[in-house]
């Protein structure tokens, strides 16, 4: 228990470090805010993007690993559908966001743990023992070590068990403009952070506004605010701030991704890559039964 409790204190103390140095973006901060908007609506909207993405209508007897739990959403989503799950994350304020969850939804429940973890230690994942479902959406291009962090997440996947990620899109030139808006959001001081964002997402804004005006259907721009629906039961608004903020932040291309985990004996069940431009290639492998 002492050593649980020594390493739970380096792990925050780490992360402290990194976000005092503008080296790292408060994603649990953000997500602590996006619970006062949570509503049964947009958890149901990730229900059925699990249930489309692993294609199934239950998780009813299965195991699940939810790497970089963040808002606890989709946790919450794997409980819903009756999966075992164990949620991690590094970051203290998203721990702490998943932990309100299964307050919220299922106190005391023995079958939903939760504690702070890094997707980069990988004694600790095999501590863990193997899982029927390994998910990490979004998460593994913000740990600084993205390839490393792509090899732990295979680590607890049993044979036969899924591992469903998604990963930043590689486009080149606007990945990496992007990669230095992410440091200098970072590096500000906290009071120009919120500015900052606005001026950063001011111009693709006023394209949106500007063709519903041309349209004469102005709604459509108030709806993408007002009625935002992404398919994983977000909010505009801290998708934003998370998606500026997003750093670390690398990316990777399909192929990169497919011909890693293809090494790895896993084989490629479902994506989903076109138009996502900037945003996620999303990926379930599943781990080929030893020979």
């Amino acid at each position: 228990m002492n050593a649980v409790i020594t390493e739970n204190l380096e792990i925050r103390e780490q992360h402290g470090r990194e976000v005092a140095a503008g080296e790292r973006f408060e994603f649990g901060k953000n997500w602590a805010a996006f619970l006062s908007v949570l509503d049964e609506d947009r958890i149901q909207t990730a229900v059925e993007s699990l249930k489309e993405m692993l294609e199934c209508d239950s998780l009813a007897g299965k195991s699940f690993l939810d790497i970089g739990s963040g808002s606890g959403l989709f946790s919450l989503a794997a409980r819903k559908l009756g999966a075992r799950v164990h949620s991690l994350d590094f970051d203290t304020n998203s721990v702490a966001c998943t932990t309100e969850l299964r307050r919220r939804y299922f106190d005391g429940d023995s079958d939903w743990t939760i504690e702070q973890a890094s997707a980069l230690d990988a004694d600790h994942l095999k501590r863990l023992g193997s899982f029927d479902i390994v998910y990490s959406w979004g998460v593994l291009h913000h740990t600084g070590e993205m390839w490393r962090a792509l090899e732990n997440a295979a680590i607890p996947v049993r044979d036969g068990g899924k591992l469903f990620v998604a990963i930043y899109n590689d486009t080149g030139s606007q990945a990496a403009r992007w990669h230095w808006i992410k440091k200098t959001y970072c590096r500000l001081p906290r009071v120009l952070k919120t500015p900052f964002a606005a001026a950063v997402i001011m111009p693709d804004e006023l394209k949106r506004l500007a063709a519903s005006m041309i349209k004469l259907r102005p709604q459509t721009y108030l709806h993408s605010w007002t009625r935002y629906k992404n398919g994983r039961g977000m909010n505009r608004w801290h998708d934003i701030i998370d998606w500026v903020g997003g750093y670390p932040y690398e990316v990777a291309t399909v192929d990169e991704i497919f011909e890693f985990y293809k090494k790895r004996g896993f084989s490629l069940q479902k994506i989903r890559s076109g138009g996502v431009g900037l945003g996620c290639n999303e990926f379930v492998f599943e781990r080929n039964a030893a020979q």
